[in-house]
């Protein structure tokens, strides 16, 4: 296959993933939405993409169940 065609699938599922993702936290309050994706092996730069907020929140929402799970 050609480098176009190899990047076009790449792109189709990146996509696809992230339409994936979206569903499956549909409905659900953003901090567990945040908490899903990052376990599904999301950046928080790609969450906040997903979810139409800032990196710096996804990376607070992130920190603060970090020190959750320690207490």
């Amino acid at each position: 296959m050609s480098e176009q065609i190899l990047s076009e699938i790449n792109e189709n599922l990146k996509r696809l993933v992230r339409l994936t993702a979206l569903r499956m936290v549909n409905g659900a309050p953003q901090k567990e939405q945040i908490s899903v994706l990052s376990h599904g092996g999301f950046s928080p730069k790609e969450i906040a993409e997903l979810l139409g907020t800032s990196a710096n929140t996804v990376s607070v929402e992130l920190s603060r169940k970090r020190r959750e799970k320690t207490k």
